[in-house]
C-alpha cells in the first residue's frame, strides 16, 4: 500500500522544529472565523478578487460546474457536510437530503449558513472537524465537503479518510470538490507562500490586512485516485478545466478497515 511520502514526496512532510500542527489548525480556524464576512469574495470575484472580465468570465464557467456537480449528487438519506462554510453547497443539498448535519469550526460562517440557507430541517453543529466524531451507532448515506481537503495537513490526510469510512452508513458515498493544483501561478490565487514553511503551508490575508498562516495542498485527480485506489476506495475523480477538482469515493467492501479508537488528538506521524 502507498504512502503518503510515495506519492506525494517526502519533502511535503518536513515539519521545522518551530511548527506545530495543533498551532497552524488553530490559526487555520481563526482565520475562517475572522473572514467569514468577506468568504463569498473569492467565490463571485468581488473587490480585489475581481479577475476582469475574460477571467471572471472562466472563473464561473467553471463553479458553474461544480454547482451542476452537486445537484447532481443522489442525497436519499443520512448526509453529512463537514466545513460547510457560508452555505455555498448547504443550500443545494438541504432541499434533497432526508436529513442534513452541517459542521463546521466558525460560529461565524455558521451564522451566515443558517440565514442564507433558512431550512430548519437542517441541523448545524460548531466542531472542530479534525477531532468531531458522530455518536455511536450514527452512519451518514452521504459524506459532502467542499473546500475542506486542500487544508488537511499531509500527517492527517489518512487518519481522515479512515475516519470517513467508518462513519459512512454500508453502500454510502463521499463526495467532494476543491482547488486544483498550481493555485498558486493562478491570478484566482487568495494568498502566497510561505517561505520559511513546508510549501502546504499558505498565507491569506484579510480586507484589514491581518494574515494567518493556513494550509493549502491541493490534489490532481490522477494523484488522489492512485492514493485512494490503494486504501481501498473506488474512486473517481475529474476537473472542471483550470481551477478546481470534484470526485466520489465509496469504500470498496473487501477492504473496509476496523478502527481502533477515537481520533482524538492531532498525531504528526505520518
Amino acid at each position: 500500500m502507498y504512502t503518503w511520502a510515495q506519492l506525494w514526496g517526502p519533502r511535503l512532510l518536513h515539519l521545522p522544529a518551530l511548527m506545530n500542527i495543533d498551532r497552524l489548525l488553530r490559526e487555520q480556524s481563526g482565520y475562517y472565523e475572522a473572514r467569514a464576512a468577506e468568504y463569498d469574495d473569492v467565490w463571485y470575484r468581488r473587490g480585489r478578487y475581481d479577475l476582469g472580465p475574460a477571467g471572471n468570465a472562466r472563473w464561473f464557467a467553471e463553479t458553474a460546474q461544480l454547482e451542476a456537480v452537486v445537484d447532481a449528487l443522489d442525497l436519499k438519506g443520512n448526509v453529512l457536510e463537514l466545513a460547510c462554510g457560508t452555505g455555498l453547497f448547504t443550500r443545494r443539498l438541504a432541499p434533497r437530503a432526508g436529513k442534513l448535519l452541517a459542521i463546521d469550526g466558525s460560529a461565524a460562517v455558521l451564522a451566515i449558513n443558517a440565514e442564507r440557507v433558512a431550512d430548519p430541517t437542517v441541523s448545524y453543529l460548531q466542531a472542530d472537524i479534525f477531532r468531531w466524531k458522530p455518536p455511536r451507532g450514527v452512519h451518514f448515506d452521504h459524506i459532502f465537503f467542499a473546500f475542506f481537503l486542500s487544508h488537511v495537513p499531509p500527517q492527517l490526510f489518512e487518519e481522515l479518510w479512515r475516519r470517513l469510512a467508518h462513519w459512512l452508513a454500508p453502500g454510502g458515498q463521499v463526495s467532494f470538490l476543491d482547488d486544483a493544483p498550481g493555485f498558486e501561478d493562478r491570478a484566482s490565487n487568495p494568498g502566497e507562500v510561505v517561505e520559511e514553511a513546508p510549501e502546504w503551508v499558505h498565507r491569506r490575508k484579510l480586507h484589514d490586512g491581518r494574515a494567518f498562516d493556513i494550509v493549502k495542498l491541493c490534489h490532481g485527480p490522477e494523484q488522489l485516485t492512485e492514493w485512494l485506489t490503494a486504501h481501498g476506495w473506488d474512486a473517481r475523480v475529474d476537473t472542471t478545466g483550470e481551477e478546481f477538482i470534484y470526485g466520489t469515493a465509496r469504500r470498496v467492501p473487501a477492504t473496509e478497515p476496523t478502527l481502533s479508537g477515537a481520533f482524538g488528538s492531532h498525531s504528526i506521524d505520518p
